[in-house]
């Protein structure tokens, strides 16, 4: 008889070593890839590294599911914006619907003891799998002889021998089971998530705050650019270079404005909401600012879709820009934010 598992892949290092760890005991072997709208730093060869080591792949969107948690996390934020609690949760929740469609007996995860201080620790591990209903049927290969006895395990499905009991933060133990494995190509250490990036961070808060229900689009703007709040209903966004000068083009909407410098390098200038004379003059000199033209006295500012439409203005001081630019202020560590309310 074929024993299953599915697992929760990330196409990092830890993921992919627990499914290797169950697929060398003959478990078969279901991975799944949550994808949310603040994913980042994820290997773009999941498709691969999978049909390698001979183990499927599939790839859901969460969306506007992983955005309610966001929103309003239960257990409250990380050191930013990060739901780390409430997304194992969920993840776990949609983990174990797949249990029963791929008539699977356990679920696997590569999380190991101590290495987020916020959601690996023993006794919140046991808290979020009682939350996702899954108490007893996760396996967390490299931390498992430092876990309770789980159900796979007490039946025999794998053997405790064979698992590992890796705790902390160092990855020496990872990487020398890497070595050991044959995976020689994995990302290196990094956060998945951009919600745990304190400028992005800074972003949604600022987001949320002036628009508790924003759509994907804005959520899909928070990545690039240069954001600047002008009013509570009217938001500036100027891209860095032609790859975001491009990407905001593309999301730019009928509603939008978009600036450019006449005549020299500029950078596309979206400007969103609710969009006044003075909201366009200071978009128009933060555009300004950041052109090629940024050492003239004045400049001509241009609507791209409206050629015959020019502000001529002065170039942005510091000032302006340190009075409208959306960062996020910092302030004395804490281990959990209070929840943003709208």
């Amino acid at each position: 008889m074929t024993r299953r598992a599915v697992a929760l892949f990330s196409g990092g290092l830890d993921s992919t070593l627990a499914i290797l760890a169950v697929l060398r005991q003959g478990v078969s072997v279901k991975a799944i890839k949550f994808q949310t709208p603040f994913d980042c730093g994820v290997s773009k060869d999941l498709v691969s590294v999978a049909e390698r080591f001979g183990f499927d792949v599939e790839i859901r969107n969460l969306g506007e599911k992983f955005f309610e948690v966001v929103k309003d996390p239960e257990h409250g934020y990380g050191k930013n914006m990060n739901p780390c609690i409430d997304c194992r949760i969920m993840m776990l929740r949609e983990a174990r619907a797949f249990v029963d469609s791929a008539e699977a007996d356990f679920i696997i995860t590569g999380e190991v003891l101590g290495q987020r201080p916020m959601s690996q620790r023993k006794d919140m591990l046991y808290h979020i799998d009682r939350k996702a209903g899954v108490t007893n049927c996760i396996v967390r290969p490299l931390s498992a002889k430092l876990l309770r006895v789980t159900d796979a395990e007490a039946k025999g499905i794998v053997s405790r021998e064979m698992l590992y009991g890796f705790s902390g933060r160092s990855r020496k133990p990872q990487m020398a089971l890497a070595e050991k494995f044959g995976l020689a190509d994995y990302p290196a250490p990094a956060g998945g998530c951009l919600l745990t990036e304190p400028n992005y961070a800074g972003r949604l808060k600022d987001l949320m705050a002036f628009n508790p229900s924003p759509s994907l689009r804005d959520i899909d703007l928070l990545r690039i650019g240069r954001h600047f709040r002008f009013s509570p209903l009217c938001k500036i966004i100027i891209g860095r270079d032609r790859t975001e000068n491009g990407i905001i083009e593309s999301l730019a909407t009928d509603e939008d404005i978009l600036l450019k410098v006449n005549g020299y390098g500029s950078p596309l200038t979206l400007v969103s909401g609710e969009i006044t004379q003075e909201a366009l003059k200071v978009a128009a000199s933060l555009c300004a600012r950041y052109s090629d033209a940024r050492n003239n006295f004045s400049v001509d500012v241009t609507d791209v879709n409206d050629p015959g439409f020019i502000l001529r203005v002065p170039t942005a001081g510091d000032e302006l820009i340190d009075a409208l630019r959306i960062e996020k202020k910092r302030t004395g560590k804490t281990a959990k934010a209070s929840p943003v309310s709208p």
